[in-house]
């Protein structure tokens, strides 16, 4: 599943290939048929993400929401001709110009959403820490982890607590703060919870402006090879790169856990 800056990058491309145009929109798979004729031809506001969702704001007041889940995925084309590339796979929805056309297939959620439904959701979802933020968004993930007798490990991955986290960010961040992912929220003290919400802003955004998650300093000039950018993340039974110790995997509410035993105590 995309995490949250991922979901960014494709909304940044949206905004760059779409915002203020009129969008023609149908549903190639028939499953988006009657939504998409409620904003077919309507010009997009701005596309815009909170966490790993992303929504496309239109001029008469709706929505759509757009969840990737598992399996879902965006294909961006440059029309070369007026003709429109012939549909390949499952396409839930396609939005399209004269110039640029944007294949969304697989999503968990594709739904038109009413402006108080958006209010509603908005309030739900945690802060984004790629969203812009006067103090509040923090204040407001440092009020979810200080209330919370649950381990940090499954705090992270709550989108309630904080949006845009997932797997391997959740292992990464953990283990820079040298944090064991098993404390329970309300032991963390107000530093190493403004370092946790300090180092997400600054992995996600460094994911947004290269495309990829490195969580190892001192590649950012380089492209190193996926088993180099990480500390911890599926280097399970791998020595730590700092004490040598075993990277530990565990399993944490269904989902895998990596971390250094002795780093992370």
């Amino acid at each position: 599943m995309p995490e949250g800056h991922t979901v960014h990058r494709i909304a940044n491309s949206f905004n760059e290939l779409f915002a203020a145009k009129s969008l023609t929109i149908d549903s190639p798979q028939g499953r988006f048929t009657a939504s998409a004729k409620l904003i077919s031809g309507q010009k997009l506001i701005q596309a815009r993400a909170i966490g790993k969702q992303m929504f496309l704001e239109f001029e008469n007041g709706r929505t759509l929401r757009i969840h990737l889940g598992i399996y879902g995925k965006w294909r961006f084309n440059h029309l070369l001709t007026e003709e429109l590339p012939e549909v390949q796979g499952q396409v839930r929805a396609r939005f399209y110009t004269t110039k640029d056309m944007a294949d969304l297939r697989g999503p968990t959620i594709c739904e038109l959403i009413e402006p108080l439904e958006m209010e509603v959701l908005q309030r739900r979802l945690g802060p984004d820490p790629l969203n812009p933020d006067d103090g509040s968004e923090f204040k407001r993930f440092q009020i979810n982890i200080q209330k919370s007798k649950t381990a940090i490990g499954l705090l992270l991955m709550n989108q309630e607590v904080i949006s845009g986290i997932g797997n391997v960010y959740r292992a990464e961040i953990l283990y820079r703060a040298k944090i064991n992912p098993h404390t329970p929220g309300n032991q963390l003290t107000p530093k190493q919870i403004k370092e946790l919400w300090k180092d997400s802003v600054y992995l996600l955004e460094l994911g947004v402006k290269h495309g990829v998650m490195l969580t190892r300093d001192g590649f950012l000039d380089e492209d190193p090879g996926k088993p180099e950018r990480h500390h911890v993340y599926k280097r399970n039974g791998e020595p730590c790169r700092k004490c040598g110790t075993h990277i530990v995997l565990e399993i944490m509410a269904g989902r895998k856990l990596y971390f250094c035993p002795k780093c992370q105590k």
